[in-house]
């Protein structure tokens, strides 16, 4: 990774007032400079409220301790770097910058490219991310898509952020659905041979058995002409490799994959769950009552105490995860993030209560949750259902409209917010789709690069010096957030911020464009503007990139 980076402008921002209020007040501890850049030209490039935070500490007034911190700074400061500072209402401070300080950070976007945004935040750390995680009774739904792309674009930018990042998908291949799936099988498998039979209450009704039933063997049909135990086993092993396989195809349409799948039987084999209440039990963190095995879910910090072992000696779900964390844990992993639903909060809690009694550290594991998604055509939503078969598959989804497009809608909204995919918006091959609108930005700098001429040319060493209307400044300082809507979508489970930022960003080059020539008669103020549009250009690409979408150079 290049090793050239100039401070970002907000760093800089900060450092800089901090040291004038070190030099004014002596080094403290608790003070922060809470910096933000403005979008109203007229408060600055950037504001902080520090004189009124620090103020409110040791009694004095805020403005008069702002008007202190400007005056020391119009003392030492470079007047390279900041044009003015003034002081605002009751104590705010304005921060105005340099057209050549804006520049700078662009010199350092054209060493690192590629690299640009990356960070070593993790150190290496070993971070593991669960997500999907779907019984394999049925195909992917969209549903099931929201949480693929959401775990994966985590998991990307956490590789971003310098940690070593593992994908995993665990299955449920035990119970009662997977024994309701391999009897749906079995009707399914008979009727090729004329035969009727119920597909039992609670089954899986779905055409997608069919296919799967007409590739196996025709000498089963002798064999098992009762849905016995041992047909259960053959059918219920057939229908978990086949939907195994369906599951990873469809996921790998969408550009997912994971170093690792998990299965919960391999649990029970090596006796793993029996081994986690165990350590429970030598921890105080379970309790008998009604001939049932509980877990001290309240007494650390869960919703509510909650059943292991039920009375009939069965475990329940949670042991079963309780058990696959435990294993999570020895495997070395430094941190977890499981990707799961909203309607999961009570588990959550008390999956986060068993952490606590086996005493992990509270910071281990997380949970990144979101809500549900539905599908919206001609204004409508449209109602689905997996168990009676009603629904619209991931696959067709992908088929149809394009794995960017899919991704792309999949993470625009907060995961904490219900998503409504707009199909009609979805399929427009117009720049209204904002999936193509962001492409789109990628292959017009392109573009503007090929009827340049000179692909190959090194934009480091351009004199940008030209650059100064306002449009080219504020690109840069947009140029400039990258790396910390990063760090920030990462580590506030929301990449959606990146895919907000890469629509921001493509309208402001929009509009950038449509507005100054780039290939001009002046040849200084052409290179100025290529290296900005070379910079820009790298920065959609990593952004797309991190979104698992392609950065085309034509459409």
């Amino acid at each position: 990774m290049p090793t050239y980076r100039n401070t970002y402008l907000k760093d800089f921002v900060a450092d800089q007032i901090l040291r004038a209020y070190r030099t004014l007040h002596g080094v403290s501890e608790t003070a922060a400079a809470d910096i933000r850049q403005n979008d109203r030209p007229e408060f600055g490039d950037f504001s902080t409220n520090i004189a009124m935070v620090e103020a409110s500490k040791q009694g004095l007034n805020p403005r008069s301790l702002a008007e202190e911190l400007t005056q020391r700074m119009a003392t030492s400061f470079s007047k390279r770097d900041f044009a003015r500072v003034d002081v605002a209402g009751s104590g705010f401070i304005n921060l105005f910058l340099t057209p050549q300080r804006i520049q700078s950070t662009l010199r350092s976007i054209l060493v690192e490219k590629a690299d640009y945004g990356r960070q070593d935040l993790g150190a290496r750390r070993r971070l593991q991310v669960e997500f999907v995680s779907s019984n394999p009774t049925g195909p992917l739904t969209v549903g099931h898509g929201r949480q693929a792309v959401l775990g994966d674009v985590l998991a990307t930018l956490y590789e971003w952020l310098g940690y070593t990042v593992e994908r995993e998908y665990y299955y449920n291949d035990e119970g009662r659905q997977i024994d309701l799936l391999a009897e749906s099988l079995w009707v399914r498998y008979r009727e090729q041979f004329g035969e009727t039979h119920e597909i039992p209450e609670d089954g899986y009704q779905g055409d997608y058995l069919i296919p799967i039933a007409k590739g196996m063997e025709e000498n089963l049909r002798r064999r098992f002409p009762q849905f016995d135990e041992e047909a259960r086993a053959v059918f219920r092993e057939e229908a978990i490799r086949s939907m195994k396989a369906e599951i990873t195809d469809d996921l790998h349409k969408l550009g997912v994959w994971f170093h690792h799948w998990f299965s919960e039987a391999d649990l029970h084999r090596a006796g793993k769950v029996d081994a986690a209440l165990k350590r429970l039990e030598l921890a105080n963190g379970t309790y008998e009552q009604d001939g049932a095995i509980w877990l001290k879910a309240e007494e650390h910090g869960g919703a509510k105490d909650s059943v292991l072992v039920r009375s009939d000696g069965r475990p329940t779900y949670l042991l079963v995860d309780i058990a696959y964390h435990i294993d999570k844990r020895d495997r070395g992993f430094d941190r977890v993030i499981d990707v799961q639903g909203a309607d999961h909060h009570a588990e959550q809690s008390c999956m986060k209560a068993a952490m606590r009694i086996l005493d992990y550290p509270d910071d281990w594991l997380s949970y990144a949750v979101h809500q549900f998604v539905s599908l919206k055509e001609g204004g409508q939503v449209l109602k689905m259902s997996t168990r009676a078969g009603r629904f619209v598959t991931l696959r067709d989804l992908i088929d149809e409209l394009g794995k960017d497009i899919v991704r792309y809608f999949m993470i625009s909204r907060k995961p904490e917010a219900h998503l409504d995919f707009d199909l009609d918006l979805a399929r427009a091959e117009s720049l209204d789709n904002p999936a193509t609108y962001v492409k789109y930005a990628h292959t017009r700098i392109s573009s503007i690069f090929r009827k340049a001429g000179d692909p190959d040319r090194d934009w480091t060493d351009v004199d940008l010096s030209p650059l100064v209307e306002p449009e080219e400044l504020e690109l840069i300082k947009a140029l400039d957030r990258f790396p910390e809507v990063v760090r920030t979508a990462a580590e506030g489970f929301a990449p959606h911020l990146l895919a907000e930022y890469a629509l921001d960003l493509s309208r402001s080059f929009h509009a950038y464009y449509d507005r100054h020539r780039v290939l001009t008669d002046d040849e200084d103020l052409s290179g100025a503007r290529l290296a900005l549009l070379e910079a820009l250009r790298a920065v959609v690409r990593n952004t797309l990139e991190i979104l698992g979408m392609d950065a085309p150079e034509e459409m």
